[in-house]
């Protein structure tokens, strides 16, 4: 069987989390992220650059998971893709891309320790048990 690859993406929570309902009735979640860039030098060494700064979703079931997990600051990896959108402002159309996430945790690297109770860890549990079987049953497995 072949692998299942999707886009990744990683950087760290710029912005305040901000929660919204889709007009189908779905949660909506929506961040400012910021890709830390480096540049090699001769030496070696990395130098530091400007963060750029790019905007992520994502819905339902996942967007309810990263409102309670995210602050600003978390470092994190994602799965997803790029949506590619138009935009009409001040009576030009612009093209705007957002990353949407299908899934999205946090890396090692947060310097956050994880809230919760050995209940809320049993949830996460289950909750990861009921996406690999939901997974399994739409890929045919």
């Amino acid at each position: 069987m072949a692998f299942h690859t999707q886009q990744s993406l990683s950087g760290f929570i710029a912005s305040d989390t901000q929660q919204s309902v889709t007009e189908n009735g779905d949660t909506r979640f929506y961040v400012r992220i910021g890709q830390p860039h480096f540049r090699h030098e001769y030496s070696g060494s990395f130098t530091a650059l400007e963060p750029t700064f790019h905007d992520l979703v994502a819905y339902r079931a996942t967007a309810e998971r990263a409102l309670t997990r995210f602050a600003k600051g978390d470092s994190f990896v994602a799965e997803g893709y790029v949506r590619t959108f138009q935009v009409e402002r001040d009576g030009e159309t612009i093209q705007r891309e957002e990353f949407v996430a299908k899934k999205i945790g946090h890396v090692t690297r947060t310097n956050r320790s994880a809230q919760g109770s050995e209940q809320d860890a049993a949830a996460t549990q289950t909750a990861i048990v009921s996406e690999t079987e939901a997974a399994h049953a739409s890929s045919g497995c």
